[in-house]
Formats: structure tokens, C-alpha cells, sequence
């Protein structure tokens, strides 16, 4: 029953152990705040969410930071470009700090959309200019810094284990790079600081010890989960792009300042794809929560569909797929409330469960084990309380949401009605011709402790 989780930074699952225990410190990498969030971003925050609910079922006290970018995340991880904040306000006329304002409000209520928890901790990077300053000048203390024209660089060949995380081959970057790489030792070399460009007032810019100019978008990571977890902490989380740029810099970043690799566990989650390429803001193929939402999908349809893939595999979505998950989620919920009140657990399956979301959040194997309780013949009142403790994990909001149902037409109803009565009467053979009649108008009548039911045959 021991909890094991994949770390991508050692490459293997392994038995999580807290530093402190019972605490768990958690960072999540959390959003730029220059667009809307897309569906495919939201299933990395699913899986984080499902991931503190694990700690959480597993009787850790969680201790989850998440941060906003507001500035400094350019348009290229390579250093080049401009902000993205700064694009997107001339994108759509209104200052970088209020869609900065704006699109942290919507990613917001598409968390509570979800029953995605909210973190213990929002840190926005424009409120925490001065400990970013105070982490570039310890790494420049320290002697892994260089100065160019436009800004203060790390120097990735002051640490001869830089890019471990993704696995980089830094000589190869090196040799083979077709880039224009400008002032840059290395194109693995990146910004701490970035000088305000001359002649030219940007929206967000501060005085530093180097001149008028914005943080480099790695460095408030680093600089914010070491304020609110310390140096070194149990886990970081992101998804997987982070694998080969962001986390590495952050950890090198930690390595030079602090000596540490800044979190114990490092887990990312794997892209969603959409007619099997990667969905995302660049490629211009990307689906909002609010769009699946006009389209007649409750919001926890989404947290279901990726519920039935595990967070290290790509998913690929279809609106046939996510029919599917919309009905699955329908019978869930109907099995869920016709048991009526909850009684007491059965232990054989809450072990069974721990078992799978303790395999690495085996998710999709847990779920499989809640459709099994469902078909079992233990008594409602049981799958009941059973099933609300699963939901712990799951997320899915069980205990207070009612099935969906169907407009059944007037006239089916008053059969249903008269039918009813004949039941009440003990009349059997009119009651069994209502039925019939029932059904021939297209609809099933189902017998429930709630009273009859109808649904579409």
C-alpha cells in the first residue's frame, strides 16, 4: 500500500517518503496569463489535482503552491521574442495587467468548474519581484552569471550535470546548433534578467541592481517555491514541454544558489492531441473548457474523459470519446443516487483502491474497480459509502450531483402515472399493459426505491 510515484529526475517509481513528514510540499507550475487555458492544459491540472488527492486519501498534510505568470514568459524559450503579456495585450487593446487580471479570473473558475482544489498558495510573479532579484544576485554571488546586452545569463557550463532532468545532449545542442544564439555562450545558456529594450517603456519593467528590465520567466519559479517550500521540497510538478527547458533551469538555477535540485520528485503530465498531434495555443487547434460547456457537456465530463487515461500516456480526443464519457458519467452518478443513503465501507475494496492509486495514481485501474463495486452485489446502502470514499480521489462530486434526465413527454408520463395506480390497486394486468404501452411510445420504464423512472430505449 505504499505510496510510488514515477520521478522523472531518477527516471524510475519509487516509494515517496516526505522530508517532514506528515507534511508533503507541492509546487505546480501554473499559468501564463496571456490567453485562455485550453482543454489540454486543464488535464495537467487534473492530474496534480489527482495527485494531492492521493497524498491527501494517503493521510498527508499538503502544503500545494501554485504560481501565475504575469511576465516575463516570452513568445520563444529560447530567450527571443517578446513577452507574452505584452502580445497579448496588443492582441486584444486592454493593458498587460488587466488581462493578466482577466485570463487569472478564467483559468480560476474553469479550476472550480472541475473540482480542481485550489492551491494553499497563488504566488503571481509580479508580486514577487524583489525575491527573484534576491535569487539572480545569490546565483551571481555564486559565479554562474554573464552579462550581455540584453540581460543577465546563467552559465549551464558552470554545472556539468545541467539538462540531467530531460535527458539533454548538451555537446550535441551545442555542435549542431543553426540558431542565432546573439551574445549567448550556449544556446542552453538562459536569461535571469532581461534588460528593458532601449528607447522603448514596456508595461511591466523594474529597477534592479543591473538595470531597468523584467525577470527571465525561470527564475520566479525557483524563487517563489523556495520562499513558500523551502530550498528542497517533495515534489514539483508540470507538464511534460517543462521536461526539456523550464525544470531544468529551474533545478540549475536551485543547484547554484542553493545546492539543492529543489524538489524531491519531479512528475509531469503527458500532452492531449487532437487527430493525434499535440493540441496547444501555437498549433491553433485548441478547445476551451467554455466551449465544450456551449456545447451541452457539463464541465465534469471533461475531469471524466481524462480519468480514463493514465497521466504518463498521451491522450487523443474525439467528440465521439467524450459522447461516451458523458454517458458514463450519467451511470455513475444514477447508480450513485438510487442507492440512497451511505452505511458503512467495505474495507476489501478500499484497500483494493489504495492499492491502484497508490501504483503511480493508477487511475484508469481505479475507476475500473468503481464500475465493479457498482455491478457487486453488496447492499446500495454499502457501494454507497464505498463509492463516496472513492470519490475522494475521483473527484467527480458524486455525493451532490443528481444524473441527468431526460424530458420524458407529457403523454408518457400520465401512463407512467396510470400505471402507478394500477400497481397501487394490485391490478397487474393493467398495470403490465401501461408498460407496454409505455414502451411502445419509445421508452423504458426503470423501478427505482426513488419511484419509476423513464428512459429512452
Amino acid at each position: 500500500m505504499m505510496l510510488r510515484l514515477y520521478d522523472t529526475y531518477m527516471r524510475s517509481v519509487r516509494e515517496f517518503e516526505p522530508l517532514q513528514p506528515p507534511a508533503a510540499g507541492m509546487y505546480t507550475c501554473g499559468p501564463t496569463v496571456y490567453d485562455y487555458a485550453h482543454i489540454g492544459n486543464l488535464r495537467t491540472y487534473i492530474f496534480e489535482d489527482l495527485l494531492r488527492r492521493v497524498l491527501e486519501f494517503n493521510g498527508y498534510n499538503v502544503k500545494h503552491v501554485m504560481n501565475i505568470t504575469d511576465v516575463g514568459h516570452l513568445v520563444s524559450d529560447a530567450d527571443t521574442g517578446e513577452d507574452r503579456m505584452e502580445k497579448g495585450s496588443r492582441r486584444t487593446g486592454q493593458s498587460a495587467w488587466e488581462i493578466a487580471e482577466l485570463y487569472a479570473q478564467e483559468f480560476k473558475n474553469d479550476l472550480l468548474r472541475l473540482n480542481i482544489q485550489e492551491p494553499h498558495i497563488w504566488c503571481r510573479a509580479t508580486d514577487h519581484i524583489r525575491e527573484q532579484i534576491d535569487f539572480v544576485k545569490c546565483i551571481e554571488a555564486n559565479g554562474y552569471t554573464y552579462r550581455t546586452s540584453d540581460g543577465i545569463y546563467f552559465d549551464t557550463s558552470k554545472l556539468a550535470d545541467y539538462g540531467h532532468l530531460g535527458c539533454l545532449d548538451i555537446e550535441g545542442l551545442r555542435a549542431g546548433a543553426r540558431v542565432d544564439v546573439a551574445e549567448k555562450r550556449s544556446p542552453t545558456d538562459f536569461a535571469l534578467w532581461k534588460f528593458s529594450p532601449p528607447g522603448e517603456k514596456r508595461q511591466m519593467e523594474w529597477d534592479s541592481p543591473w538595470g531597468v528590465g523584467f525577470p527571465g520567466w525561470h527564475i520566479e519559479c525557483s524563487a517563489m517555491a523556495a520562499k513558500y517550500l523551502g530550498p528542497y521540497f517533495d515534489i514539483h510538478c508540470g507538464g511534460e514541454d517543462h521536461i526539456t527547458v523550464h525544470h531544468p533551469n529551474e533545478i540549475a538555477q536551485t543547484q547554484a544558489c542553493h545546492g539543492t535540485r529543489l524538489a524531491n520528485f519531479w512528475m509531469h503530465g503527458y500532452f492531449l492531441q487532437i487527430d493525434r498531434g499535440r493540441m496547444g495555443k501555437s498549433e491553433g487547434n485548441f478547445l476551451r473548457l467554455q466551449t465544450l460547456i456551449d456545447k451541452g457537456y457539463d464541465p465534469l465530463v471533461w475531469r471524466f474523459f481524462c480519468l480514463g487515461a493514465h497521466y504518463r500516456t498521451k491522450l487523443n480526443f474525439n467528440w465521439e470519446a467524450l459522447d461516451g464519457a458523458a454517458t458514463g458519467l450519467n451511470r455513475l452518478r444514477t447508480v450513485t443516487y438510487e442507492w440512497g443513503a451511505p452505511g458503512e465501507l467495505n474495507q476489501e475494496y478500499i484497500d483494493r483502491f489504495t492499492e491502484h492509486i497508490n501504483d503511480d495514481l493508477n487511475i484508469p485501474r481505479a475507476l475500473a474497480l468503481a464500475w465493479e463495486l457498482a455491478k457487486s452485489e453488496l447492499p446500495g446502502s454499502v457501494k454507497k459509502a464505498t463509492m463516496l470514499a472513492f470519490d475522494q480521489v475521483l473527484g467527480l462530486d458524486l455525493a451532490f450531483r443528481k444524473p441527468a434526465t431526460e424530458a420524458v413527454p407529457d403523454t408518457v408520463m400520465a401512463l407512467i402515472e396510470q400505471r402507478e395506480q394500477a400497481r397501487a390497486n394490485k391490478a397487474w394486468q393493467e398495470a403490465d399493459a401501461l408498460r407496454e404501452q409505455v414502451r411502445a411510445a419509445g421508452y423504458e420504464i426503470e423501478d427505482t426505491s426513488q419511484g419509476p423512472r423513464a428512459r429512452a430505449c
